[in-house]
């Protein structure tokens, strides 16, 4: 339960979105405030400081704690009064057992400041919210909004062609939001516009934006012309509504993908895979050779780092690190210009000891008989170099 024992004035501010409705009751009940409050700054901390200074503790309850109720909150907090929050259900429920049907801010003010005198179990406290949590609300919401745009616009999309061209719809249908079809619907959004543009000017227009698929695209669209023969009354609207909802489509999508959604991130997909695979390959074997190049690419990307950085930097998993320090190999063998001195590792020679080669050969056999005898090899023995002298 929320502590209001030490609170001399309980001040319930019925938020709105120009003006609010404040209404202030002391501990037992007398009236020390019921004025209108404009939505600023200046106005709320004149009242919140002016009953501060001569009452005491102010506590100061809201219905909507979000959206236009915040910045009365944050100006309280920052006048030193306190803050709870008053359900919207629980608000209602206490308005109906007073006298009274009509729902004026002046009520409603009373009622809230009454609420939190009488009955403070039905208060909530409210936590300072920081920066980053706030702007993750912001954007999440916002997010949100675009998604349900999105859907909004799609659905009234396919309403319009199912309507006047119910086999037309069935082409785009599964993907309204493709940039092939916006972009096809917003230049020609009618059967009678798709008609005029003819095959060839409709692959033009949307192979940029669908290279695999124009040509499939553009055969379901005439087959679906030529399915219906028949023009059904208002058709002639599709071209002033469609394009400006395949536009509104396709603006939703571009900003929904610029950075700021959940999953707005994508692999990259072009290059030279050939040459990714061989520097990716060739990186793998290094790093697997020389433990030094392993601490480089724990390191961060820098052309001016030393290649044997210590102590070294935590990097990403042991899978991804070729990946991404494929493209650095190359700023190991570029001189520095300053420095005067080329960036190169030299690969660590193994502590071996060297080979006893007496001992490796000196269980070999001698040739055969036979292969002295035919000429492949020299004959070892003292009688045959007798004879050669």
């Amino acid at each position: 339960m929320f502590d209001t024992q030490d609170v001399s004035v309980f001040l319930g501010p019925n938020i709105g979105k120009s003006a609010h409705h404040g209404h202030g009751l002391t501990p037992v009940g007398k009236k020390v405030f019921d004025k209108p409050l404009p939505n600023s700054e200046p106005r709320l901390r004149a009242v919140f400081d002016k009953r501060t200074a001569k009452f005491g503790t102010v506590l100061v309850i809201v219905d909507q704690p979000a959206s236009i109720g915040a910045l009365p909150l944050t100006v309280a907090r920052d006048a030193g009064c306190k803050v709870a929050y008053l359900p919207g259900l629980a608000m209602r429920r206490i308005a109906d057992l007073y006298p009274g049907e009509a729902k004026t801010d002046a009520r409603d003010a009373a009622v809230i400041a009454d609420a939190a005198r009488t009955m403070p179990h039905t208060l909530r406290s409210l936590e300072l919210t920081d920066e980053i949590t706030a702007e993750l609300t912001v954007l999440v919401g916002f997010d949100q909004d675009l998604a349900a745009e999105a859907t909004r616009t799609s659905n009234r999309i396919r309403g319009l062609l199912t309507r006047f061209h119910p086999s037309l719809e069935r082409v785009p249908g599964p993907r309204p939001g493709h940039p092939a079809v916006t972009r096809l619907l917003e230049r020609h959004g009618s059967p009678a516009a798709l008609r005029k543009a003819g095959r060839r000017k409709l692959l033009e227009l949307i192979r940029p934006k669908a290279p695999r698929m124009a040509d499939r695209l553009i055969d379901d669209v005439f087959d679906a012309l030529g399915e219906q023969s028949v023009v059904v009354p208002g058709t002639g609207t599709l071209d002033v509504v469609i394009p400006s909802l395949a536009a509104s489509l396709a603006a939703v999508h571009t900003t929904k993908s610029s950075g700021t959604s959940i999953h707005g991130e994508h692999a990259p997909r072009g290059g030279n895979r050939q040459l990714k695979r061989a520097m990716f390959l060739s990186t793998f074997a290094c790093m697997n050779a020389d433990p030094a190049f392993r601490t480089h690419l724990r390191s961060p990307a820098s052309p001016r780092q030393d290649p044997y950085p210590s102590p070294p930097a935590p990097g990403p998993p042991t899978h991804q690190r070729p990946v991404r320090h494929a493209p650095r190999r190359h700023l190991l063998r570029i001189p520095d210009t300053q420095e005067r001195r080329a960036r190169r590792i030299t690969p660590a020679t193994p502590n071996r000891p060297e080979p006893d080669r007496d001992a490796l050969t000196k269980d070999i056999e001698a040739p055969p008989e036979r292969h002295r005898r035919s000429g492949n090899l020299p004959d070892p023995s003292p009688d045959h170099h007798g004879e050669n002298d």
